[in-house]
C-alpha cells in the first residue's frame, strides 16, 4: 500500500488538496503534529471539497509516534536530496511505501534526513525557486509510485460519464 506522510504541515489549503488526491487514489494520509491549523477549518474543507470524508487519514502526536506505529519503506522528499525521485523502484504492490514530506517553511528536519540519506529524494528543478508547492510535490511523487504499480485499482475512464462517453 502507498502512504503519504505530512510532517507538521502548516498550510490548510495544501493539506486539503492532498486529502483530495489521497481520496482519489485510495492512498492513506498520515499527519504528524503539530499541525498549523485545525482539521475542521473551513479552508481545509474548501480545498478538499466534499471528498475529505472519503480520505483515510490518521494523526500522530509526533514523528516518534508515527515511526512506532508504521513499518515499511520510507522515502523522504527534500530539496536537499541528491537522488531523483524517479530513480527508485516502487513497483512492489505488496510493500508498504511511505512518501514523507516536510512542512512548507522548513521541510523535514536535517537530523531525520541525515539518518535516511539512501532514501532521501528530490524532484529536479532549476535555481529560480527554492522548492515546488507541497501539494504539487505530493502529486508528482505519488503518481510516479502509482505509475510504476500500473495504477493498481485506479480507473482509466470517467466513472460518472462512463467508459464510452466520447464514442457517443
Amino acid at each position: 500500500m502507498v502512504h503519504v506522510v505530512l510532517f507538521e504541515p502548516e498550510i490548510p489549503q495544501n493539506t486539503g488538496n492532498i486529502m483530495r488526491t489521497c481520496a482519489g487514489t485510495a492512498t492513506k494520509l498520515h499527519l504528524i503534529k503539530p499541525l498549523g491549523f485545525s482539521l475542521d477549518e473551513k479552508s481545509v474543507k474548501r480545498s478538499g471539497v466534499n471528498y475529505i470524508e472519503k480520505c483515510d487519514f490518521e494523526v500522530y502526536e509526533n514523528y516518534e509516534d508515527f515511526c512506532r506505529k508504521n513499518t515499511g519503506k520510507f522515502y523522504f522528499l527534500s530539496r536537499y536530496g541528491t537522488k531523483k525521485y524517479s530513480a527508485f523502484d516502487y513497483s512492489d504492490k505488496d510493500e508498504d511505501i511511505y512518501l514523507i514530506f516536510g512542512k512548507e517553511s522548513t521541510g523535514i528536519p536535517k537530523k531525520i534526513l541525515q539518518e535516511n540519506m539512501e532514501t532521501c529524494v528530490r524532484i529536479p528543478i532549476n535555481d529560480n525557486i527554492r522548492a515546488l508547492n507541497l501539494s504539487n510535490s505530493v502529486a508528482i511523487m505519488l503518481f510516479e509510485v502509482l505509475r510504476q504499480q500500473d495504477f493498481k485499482d485506479l480507473l482509466v475512464y470517467d466513472p460518472f460519464k462512463g467508459e464510452h462517453y466520447l464514442d457517443e
